[in-house]
């Protein structure tokens, strides 16, 4: 994401919550055994972007969806992306 938008190198070392956080209101980190695949399922600040070709690969949602599936989902849950 840096490479494609240098001027986000200032959040490299993360993002506080919050309401201006690119992840919106809750994320949904995605591993592959131990090993983090950096795609994440979130929410977003800008919910007129889901559905367009602004991700690296992550899949947004709104907040009021991320929040019910995070609350939905135990740790460890398979995801297969389709």
């Amino acid at each position: 994401m840096i490479s494609r938008k240098p001027h986000l190198v200032q959040y490299a070392g993360g993002v506080p919550g919050g309401p201006n956080n690119p992840l919106g209101a809750r994320a949904l980190y995605l591993y592959r055994g131990n090993r983090d695949t950096l795609f994440r399922i979130h929410g977003t600040n800008e919910p007129w972007l889901i559905g367009t070709a602004v991700s690296n690969g992550c899949i947004r949602l709104t907040n009021e969806d991320i929040i019910d599936l995070y609350d939905r989902t135990p740790l460890d849950t398979p995801v297969l992306v389709i």
